[in-house]
């Protein structure tokens, strides 16, 4: 199996991170990650197309925002929040504190001047 291109984290750019995480599938798929740790890339309970679901996870690759790695021929995604961190300090954290609160009903806070 080939090996798919990823960026480095000096390389990461914040507009393909932020479309990256811009679609509802893309921001579950990252939510689950964070939550479970590394899967593979037909996890359960995702309904859209196998297709669809390549291109989620290519988009994500690309932008820095997963890491895929092979295993016999199994591909496992994992998220690079360290590196995320380390490049854009903050912006994931803010991303899932955002979707949890979404989740759980609360309003979100909204920022102080």
């Amino acid at each position: 199996m080939r090996t798919l291109p990823q960026p480095h984290p000096e390389d990461f750019d914040l507009a393909a991170v932020l479309h990256a995480l811009g679609d509802p599938v893309r921001l579950e798929l990252v939510r689950r990650l964070a939550k479970e740790g590394e899967t593979t890339c037909s996890p359960e309970g995702i309904t859209v197309p196998r297709s669809t679901l390549s291109n989620h996870w290519r988009i994500l690759r690309e932008a820095g925002v997963v890491a895929v790695r092979t295993s016999g021929k199994a591909r496992l995604v994992t998220l690079r929040r360290n590196d995320l961190d380390a490049r854009l300090p903050g912006l994931l954290t803010a991303v899932l504190d955002e979707l949890s609160a979404e989740r759980n009903g609360r309003p979100t806070p909204l920022p102080t001047a």
